[in-house]
């Protein structure tokens, strides 16, 4: 696992994410991002997005070009996934457990990356 955050200047965190890395040999082009993370107070000012461009450098630095990933279908976070690149590949009903009990349809998407910097 790889993870980057996010901190104000007076060293607060206010955003993490993690990068997990595929281990089976015919995924070692893989990487998983997960538990994109920004604190209530500090979202809608870039944080997300910085987060999630970190990630992307270092999954290329690790030799990882296709990216995945899933969220709750409808939350806010499928915007922030779909505006640096990433698309939907399908939905699963009845996927994700929530808080409350429910279960929610997940959306999964993916990102295909180059080595050199551009998809």
């Amino acid at each position: 696992m790889r993870a980057a955050g996010a901190r104000e200047a007076d060293a607060t965190l206010v955003g993490s994410a993690q990068l997990l890395l595929a281990t089976r040999p015919n995924g070692s082009h893989r990487a998983e991002v997960a538990k994109v993370i920004v604190h209530t107070k500090a979202r809608r000012r870039g944080i997300g997005r910085a987060l999630m461009l970190a990630l992307e450098e270092r999954a290329r630095g690790l030799g990882r070009t296709t990216l995945v990933l899933d969220t709750r279908r409808g939350d806010p976070s499928e915007q922030l996934y779909t505006s640096v690149g990433y698309t939907l590949a399908g939905v699963i009903p009845r996927y994700a457990r929530s808080a409350g009990g429910a279960l929610d349809p997940s959306a999964f998407y993916y990102r295909l990356l180059s080595e050199g910097g551009q998809p």
